[in-house]
């Protein structure tokens, strides 16, 4: 996706910001663009208060200079505007590729809306050929990973389910937590394996955002596709 095409999607979705709003603002290079596009706004003279996805998405915002608070300052927000690795036609999603899907859902699930900003090609027919990033907690890992396969298995879902890093230089999220990317490649049923991953005591979160998203943006050569409404 080009710089390009995030900016339209981000401009896209600025749309639906209001003076006084209370935003859930998300991570990775596209909600990156729409930072500095919100930025340039408030400098403007709109009036809008931040609660970050991610440490890497607060220090954006303070050198930018959007207002931000905390969750616990402000449990209740009005609107979360976030990238997405995939989407349906559901609205389901795969999010996660930028290592904050934990802190991403926890904000998602306080916003009365979410709006998704992608290009066109994130759109699929079916989840999974973008790898399933599962937060994991370190103790246990391999207890963990066992129980992941186990899952999959039973749901006859194969494919590689890798450590992100390696073992010798795993990466580590805001939480302390590791990663695990499921390569399953078709997932027919997101809400059984939701589910089922979050039976498992060693799975801290998983990367399937099903029930959250109300509209998306998908930006392509030709222009911005509204998807849903708010």
């Amino acid at each position: 996706m080009s710089r390009e095409l995030k900016i339209e999607a981000a401009r896209a979705a600025l749309s639906l910001v209001q003076d006084g709003m209370r935003l859930g603002i998300g991570t990775g290079s596209t909600a990156d663009e729409f930072i500095r596009l919100l930025a340039v706004k408030i400098k403007e003279g709109l009036n809008v208060v931040g609660v970050p996805t991610s440490v890497k998405t607060e220090k954006l915002c303070q050198e930018l200079g959007v207002p931000l608070k905390t969750l616990d300052e402000l449990p209740e927000l009005d609107l979360v505007i976030d990238g997405a690795d995939e989407v349906d036609d559901e609205f389901q999603l795969i999010k996660g590729g930028g290592g904050a899907l934990l802190r991403e859902k926890i904000v998602a699930h306080a916003s009365k809306a979410m709006a998704v900003i992608a290009d066109e090609s994130k759109l699929v027919n079916t989840l999974g050929a973008f790898a399933l990033p599962i937060e994991v907690n370190k103790f246990g890992l391999a207890a963990t990973h066992q129980a992941v396969q186990e899952v999959a298995n039973s749901l006859g879902l194969s494919g590689a389910i890798e450590l992100r890093g390696g073992a010798d230089e795993p990466f580590e999220t805001d939480g302390g937590h590791f990663i695990l990317d499921a390569s399953f490649g078709h997932i027919p049923d997101a809400s059984a394996l939701s589910e089922k991953l979050l039976n498992i005591p060693g799975v801290v979160e998983h990367g399937l955002f099903l029930g959250y998203a109300k509209v998306v943006f998908l930006a392509s050569s030709s222009g911005v596709k509204q998807l849903g409404d708010i």
